[in-house]
């Protein structure tokens, strides 16, 4: 009988043991759970090189605290799109490896950015004419009437990339929207509820991107254990970053993300995106041209590009250089033409332009900017140009010293993507601008 006792005595303990191990497992869970989410994932997958920023979340700014990055194939990308995703998967997990090592942290809440022709960036505007003018909008009327633009805006996109594609039709998805401006009788208000009026006019900024693209970065995630919580077009990144969250922001600006494969430019006019354009021009283009005007190897070419730059080149190299660089600067600053004259419904285009990216590293593409390239163009006065520098973006801060040039502005702005979206659910105390603005996350 003793022994019986003995045995359900240690049974008992045992159960309590197992019991005790399991509330302990969930706490731990729950405890890492809580602590995943104080931390983000940037992923910049360029043409070149692919950029991870790991970043701890506090309050309303994110702070990076680790820093990664891994070169590139030349044939992983193609025009700013994975072409091989195994390999791209690789470079990625080297540049993740990286950051979570300096982070001390394993992030797995990430936002990989977009890019590429076929990504296509507007600002849409619809004229509603409501039923009973006499009633005050409210928050379920407007959702509505952004909705309505949403769509118009994908029908323009499908029929645009069927264009360009020679009629083949494209599945494509929204990555990214954001209020532009909303006028009510032609009143511009920054909040339309509680106002009453006939004709409501929305002007709404929305990037669709092809599900092909899409549907690489998510096998992409997938095969890096990331969740993924946004793939967000790389120029609406570079607004976010340096807009911020001031609704009364009234900044005018053009920025040019100048890449290894392609060249991304947002402008922005009174602190709204008017829309994106993306082409495929970028470093790895003058680096073929000296490539094929010199006769040497794609490193060589490289080196000899990175050389001018850093006044290491050889000076009896230098006029050939120069002189191909140049033939592709002419086409490059032609695309820039072309990109911005569809800006047609502005008056006037910003006089600053802001540069970020690799590619935008060459001085002789600075020169050419500054130059005499936009007589053509709706500028009041002559643009001033200015690369993006880190401390310039909005509500993110850098811990590591690692962050120290325009290169890493993209992967910034794709951190300032991700805290807007965890901050997805409304509060009470959002104002209405915060409400519309979290209604358009998705």
């Amino acid at each position: 009988m003793l022994d019986k006792f003995k045995n359900m005595g240690q049974s008992l303990a045992a159960r309590v043991a197992d019991k005790a191990a399991e509330v302990n497992e969930k706490v731990g869970q729950k405890s890492k759970a809580t602590e995943d989410a104080k931390y983000i994932v940037a992923l910049d997958i360029g043409t070149e090189f692919v950029k991870a920023l790991v970043g701890r979340i506090k309050d309303e700014e994110v702070e990076i605290i680790g820093v990664g990055r891994a070169h590139q194939q030349l044939s992983d990308m193609q025009a700013g799109a994975i072409a091989d995703i195994s390999s791209v998967v690789a470079n990625c997990d080297q540049a993740l490896a990286q950051a979570e090592e300096q982070a001390g942290v394993s992030a797995r809440t990430a936002v990989i950015g977009i890019a590429g022709e076929l990504v296509k960036g507007t600002t849409t505007t619809v004229r509603v004419t409501r039923k009973q003018p006499d009633k005050a909008l409210d928050l379920a009327e407007v959702e509505k009437i952004i909705k309505l633009v949403q769509q118009r805006a994908e029908e323009k996109a499908k029929k645009q990339l069927a264009w360009e594609l020679g009629g083949k039709e494209v599945v494509v998805r929204l990555v990214n929207s954001a209020l532009v401006g909303i006028e009510i009788d032609g009143y511009k208000v920054t909040s339309p509820i509680g106002f009453q009026g006939r004709d409501v006019v929305v002007q709404l900024y929305t990037a669709f991107a092809p599900m092909i693209h899409i549907g690489a970065l998510e096998r992409t995630a997938q095969q890096l254990d990331l969740d993924l919580l946004a793939v967000a077009a790389e120029p609406f990144a570079v607004a976010r970053s340096v807009i911020g969250n001031d609704a009364n922001a009234s900044m005018s600006a053009i920025l040019m993300d100048v890449g290894g494969g392609t060249t991304d430019i947002a402008v922005i006019n009174d602190g709204g995106v008017q829309g994106t354009k993306m082409f495929g021009i970028g470093g790895r283009a003058y680096t073929r041209a000296i490539e094929r005007e010199m006769n040497v190897s794609f490193t060589q070419a490289e080196d000899l590009k990175i050389g001018l730059s850093t006044n290491q080149a050889p000076q009896a190299k230098v006029p050939t250089i120069e002189g191909a660089l140049n033939k592709t600067l002419d086409v490059w600053i032609n695309g820039v033409e072309l990109a911005l004259g569809e800006f047609d419904k502005l008056d006037n285009l910003p006089n600053r332009i802001f540069l970020c990216g690799g590619g935008s590293s060459l001085d002789l593409l600075t020169d050419k900017l500054e130059s005499n390239w936009h007589s053509e163009l709706p500028f009041t006065r002559k643009p001033v140009v200015k690369h993006i520098q880190p401390s310039q973006v909005v509500g993110i801060t850098d811990t590591t010293g690692d962050v120290n040039d325009h290169t890493f502005i993209t992967a910034m702005g794709l951190l300032r993507v991700g805290m807007d979206t965890l901050q997805f659910s409304t509060t009470p105390n959002d104002t209405i601008r915060e409400k519309i603005d979290k209604m358009l996350r998705v």
